[in-house]
Formats: C-alpha cells, structure tokens, sequence
C-alpha cells in the first residue's frame, strides 16, 4: 500500500534565475505554490489534473519543511487513498506552532502521535494508515470521510484497527460523526462516486445496501455496484470516469447496455444514479419508492447528515 506515481515537483531555489518562469510561459510548468511548480500534464482532464496539482503541492511542502509528519489528506495522497475533492491545504504534524509569516497553505496539527502513528510510505514520513483514516473521517464531512475509509478498508485497512485508533483518541471533535462514518464503510465501493452513491441511499433512511452484488444470468455471472437482494432491486452509479473516451466509447456503452439486460432479464430491476440524482434527494427517494417496499424507509442516523 502506498502511491507509486509521485509527481515531478521543481523547487525555484534549485535552479538558476529565470528558469522557473520561462518553462511556465511555455506551458512545461505549473506553479503549484509560492517557489515550485510541477510538470505540465495537459492530458489528465480536470479532476485528475486537479489531483495531481494538489500532489504536488504536499510534496513541495513537504521537501521545503523541516521535521514534519504528513498528516489527514496529505498523509492519504502518499498512501494512495482516496480523496472526495482534491485538498488546497498541505496537513502535517510539526513540533512547532506556525509563525505569523508560515505559508497559508500548509495547517500545522499539534495533537498527540503515538509511537505506531508515524511510518514511512513513498519515501515521505506520514502518520500510519489508520493514524491517517482517522484524521480523516474525524475532520471531513461524511461523505468525505466515507470515500476515504471505503478506499481504505479496499486495500486491507482492518475496520477494528481503525475503531480502536479512535477510541484511543478519548472524546476528541468529531467522533461521533466518525464512528457513524466507520460504522457504514465498505470495502466493496470501488470509485468515491460509490461511496458517495451509498452515503446518499443511507441518508434516506434505507438499510445499507449490498456492495458488489452477485447476479447469475443466462449471460454469465454479472456483478452490480451496490443494491439490496432481498428486493432484488440493484443501483448502478454512473460516474464520468466508467465510461471510455474515443473510439472504444461505443464499445463500452453497448456491453454496459447487454450487462443490463441480463440482469433485468434474470428478474431484478437495475437503477442508475447520476450526481444529479445525489444532489435532489426528495426526487431520489420518490424514484426508489415506486421500488421499495415503503418499510425499507426508516431514519438515517444523524451524524451521517453532520
């Protein structure tokens, strides 16, 4: 476990006068914070692009800071977790309270770290795995919490590892949100669209759907995103990213097309959620209804709304 794809940072002190704007005006670098920038990967799209440029700028603060520990969001760009939006702030764990002068995008934590809480992954010092889920689902909001916990518990973070980390923490700012955000993490959601697809269905009131569901058609074995066999109801996410660009687009769109047919065909019912679907949820929940029994209604745990 651990990120194996660094991003490239260049530092305007290693290099002579002048190198620095140049390559920018030519479109080799981008300035990812005050004194570095990073190369240019016009290809990537927007949210990828955006990912990378937010790597980058933790590992220049990284290099340039002395004795710190990554820590929260950045500690999770090193181990290859995922992250909900890319994070504007580089979080480390230093001996020192920050000067009046320190750089506004780098938020300087001052709590305990155990011994078990630092390790090195990718060549950078950062707070362990479950050190770094906590930090995380005890500082974001539930779904950003829930995307990064899903991702780990993917790559073989214990779940009581993690309950007891934050246990061990007492009654720190946030905890019951966390506990509420581990107690629904899943390791079977495969993209933050996913998790975020499942926060939404919780937020109804529904019970924790399936993730991963198994179906047996006249096609072959089929799996689906998420959704509940008892109703042999399933939910597909669509995110952008599940779809090929180019010329294999068409290819990918007609075997998503025969991949539900087999399902509907074996007898259940498929429903595909967009994000405008997650952002109108009294519209979601009329679609599910006419699905559901209306029993399957019952009251989301606050703390996931928090």
């Amino acid at each position: 476990m651990g990120v194996s794809d660094v991003p490239p940072v260049h530092l305007v002190r290693d290099y002579p006068p002048g190198t620095a704007s140049a390559k920018a005006a030519r479109g080799e670098w981008v300035r990812v914070r005050r004194g570095a920038y990073t190369d240019a990967a016009p290809d990537l799209g927007d949210h990828a692009t955006a990912d990378r440029h937010a790597f980058a700028r933790t590992v220049a603060a990284y290099r340039v800071l002395a004795g710190v520990v990554l820590s929260h969001t950045s500690a999770a760009q090193v181990w290859g977790l995922p992250l909900l939006r890319a994070p504007d702030r580089v979080h480390v764990f230093a001996p020192w309270a920050g000067s009046r002068g320190a750089a506004r995008d780098v938020v300087r934590h001052m709590g305990r770290l155990d011994a078990g809480d630092v390790t090195e992954v990718a060549g950078f010092r950062a707070t362990s795995a479950e050190r770094t889920v906590v930090d995380c689902v005890l500082s974001l909001d539930p779904a950003g919490g829930l995307v990064v916990a899903d991702g780990a518990l993917a790559r073989g973070v214990d779940l009581g590892g993690l309950l007891d980390r934050l246990a061990r923490l007492g009654p720190v700012r946030g905890v019951r949100r966390a506990r509420a955000v581990l107690a629904v993490a899943d390791a079977g959601a495969e993209s933050p669209g996913e998790s975020v697809a499942r926060l939404a269905l919780l937020r109804l009131g529904l019970p924790a759907p399936v993730t991963q569901v198994h179906v047996e058609t006249d096609d072959g074995d089929r799996w689906a995103d998420m959704g509940w066999p008892q109703w042999r109801v399933i939910v597909e996410y669509d995110g952008r990213a599940k779809y090929a660009t180019g010329g294999a687009a068409l290819d990918v769109v007609l075997a998503e097309k025969r991949r539900q047919e087999a399902i509907t065909e074996a007898g259940w019912t498929v429903l595909r959620l967009v994000g405008d679907d997650l952002r109108h949820p009294d519209r979601l929940r009329r679609r599910l209804a006419r699905h559901l029994p209306p029993a399957a209604f019952a009251t989301c745990p606050p703390d996931l709304h928090a």
